[in-house]
């Protein structure tokens, strides 16, 4: 504690950053503010082991393909995913939130970033088992607009300029300072 009072009345009390060191940063550094894809899907997932046998695999398609109908027909998603569903994400209707590439196994995420918003993929099998997926909502590659990315950039560059100030201070008690080493 009180180191950090030391830094915050010697050194970083002294640092300002200004508008244009901030939108310096944001216009130097473009690949720090770029928003991937990103997804919002539900899934009912019936589960397989991937060394399940054969009837076990088919018993488990059986199941995915009756949900299915039952969504053919008209049935409300969320409530077969409460219901229904294998995954913990089955208490809220199989709702996985948003996501991006990378985050999910290839065979789901192929599906998701095909599918468009309200449109229910045909049944997609991953080494987890049976999917039925339902893509909610789509965000678009952008990038986060420099007045929403500006304060989290100002308190980004005055750490770093504290750091920087902190080795030039201590390098300055160093000098003035009288250092002996006994080995």
């Amino acid at each position: 504690m009180t180191i950090q009072q030391l830094i915050e009345t010697h050194i970083s009390k002294d640092i300002k950053i200004s508008d244009d060191d901030t939108k310096a940063y944001y216009d130097t550094n473009p690949q720090y503010f770029k928003q991937p894809e990103q997804v919002k899907a539900s899934h009912i997932l019936i589960k397989v082991d991937p060394g399940a046998d054969d009837n076990v695999k088919a018993e488990a398609r059986k199941k995915i393909e009756d949900i299915q109908k039952k969504l053919k027909q008209g049935g409300d998603f969320a409530a077969l995913a409460s219901e229904l569903s294998e995954c913990p994400s089955s208490k809220n209707g199989g709702d996985l939130g948003f996501f991006g590439k990378g985050q999910m196994v290839k065979a789901f995420e192929d599906a998701v970033f095909n599918a468009k918003p309200g449109e229910i993929t045909d049944i997609v099998e991953t080494q987890f088992g049976y999917h039925i997926i339902v893509v909610t909502d789509k965000k678009p590659e952008s990038t986060t607009p420099y007045a929403e990315a500006k304060t989290k950039l100002e308190d980004v560059l005055k750490q770093e300029k504290v750091r920087e100030s902190i080795g030039a201070y201590l390098e300055k008690l160093k000098k003035d300072s009288k250092i002996e080493i006994f080995i």
